[in-house]
Formats: structure tokens, C-alpha cells, sequence
């Protein structure tokens, strides 16, 4: 990947950060402690897509680092993929008031700064991490019967798994997550 598709990425980051304070209107933005614009590599092969930062997020300024993102890694683990090794962003960039689910326009608002990042990276698999985060690439798809496969969407191979924090609230849903994780990698190889 070029020093370009670098800068591109960190300059996007930059201009999702300063957002902050910009005085758009949408709540998510006012409200919010920080935008979270996502974190990994240019030249990622796998771009992770969770729906919005919580809490843990929001104060950090990083996607995934609470309970949900310890698991993501364990999961990652189980796929043989590094964190470092891939880009980890969010359909909106800002926690929504409460964890609210975030809004259809606060979603259109956030979209063309994902778009941007997803320009970039060029990846060769989007993973939408749970059915919010998959309706905003697949709004047809459920995840229930397309998780831990790929999905042809619109000239995107998406490999949609059910979000971590789903399988810490139902603990059913643990061993599918690792199935679906060891797919993933066998994907990839």
C-alpha cells in the first residue's frame, strides 16, 4: 500500500476527528466525547464494521476496546488474523446518547466518511459485525441466515458475522462467533 493511501487515511481521520464541536446539528456529533474514525492499516485486507462507538469508545477515541472488543480479538485469534492487521471502524462515528440505536440521518450523515475510508483501503472482505451494521451494506440480508459466509453485494465481498457483544449477552451464540471467526480465516488463506 502507498504512503498515499496512508496519508489519505490519516488526514481522513483528522477531518472526522474535528468534526467534533463543527456545529452540524446531529446530536450523536454534539453530544459525543470524541469521534471515533477507526483504527488499522492502509493496507488491510479486512475492514471491520461495527455499527456505532460506546462508552468505552467514545473515551478512548478507539473502536472496540471494551468486553465486545476483547472478544473481537479472541475471535480474530481463532482466524488467525492480527488486530493490527486489520482496519476497525464504525458505520457512525460518534455514541449515540445512551447507546441509542443511531438514526437513519445520523447514519447518511456518517456514511460518506465510511465510504471514504472503504476508497482507501481497497479491502478484499467488509465484515459488518451484527444485523445494524450489515443492513447499512446488505438491508435485504439477515443475519441470522448469512453469518460466517460471503455475500456479493454491489461489487463488495462481505463476510457478516454476528457482533461480539451479542454472544456476552447470549452465550449460545459463542461458538457460532468462533465457527464463523475460523471461516473467516480459512477465507483469507
Amino acid at each position: 500500500m502507498s504512503a498515499s493511501a496512508k496519508a489519505r487515511l490519516e488526514a481522513l481521520a483528522n477531518e472526522i476527528r474535528a468534526h467534533k464541536g463543527a456545529g452540524c446539528g446531529f446530536e450523536v456529533c454534539e453530544t459525543c466525547t470524541q469521534l471515533v474514525p477507526g483504527v488499522g492499516p492502509a493496507s488491510a485486507s479486512i475492514v471491520i464494521v461495527g455499527e456505532a462507538p460506546g462508552a468505552k469508545e467514545d473515551a478512548a477515541g478507539v473502536p472496540f476496546v471494551g468486553a465486545a472488543g476483547k472478544f473481537l480479538d479472541s475471535l480474530l485469534a481463532e482466524a488467525e488474523i492480527a488486530r493490527d492487521q486489520v482496519f476497525i471502524t464504525n458505520v457512525v462515528k460518534a455514541r449515540p446518547p445512551k447507546n441509542r440505536d443511531p438514526t437513519r440521518d445520523e447514519v447518511a450523515h456518517h456514511w460518506p466518511w465510511l465510504e471514504a475510508q472503504v476508497e482507501i483501503i481497497k479491502p478484499q472482505l467488509l465484515v459488518p459485525l451484527g444485523r445494524h451494521a450489515l443492513a447499512r451494506f446488505a438491508p435485504d440480508a439477515k443475519i441470522a441466515e448469512v453469518h460466517g459466509s460471503v455475500l456479493e453485494v454491489d461489487g463488495r465481498r462481505l463476510f457478516p458475522l454476528y457482533h461480539p457483544a451479542a454472544a456476552l449477552y447470549n452465550g449460545g451464540l459463542r461458538a457460532t462467533l468462533v465457527e464463523d471467526a475460523r471461516a473467516l480465516g480459512r477465507e483469507l488463506s
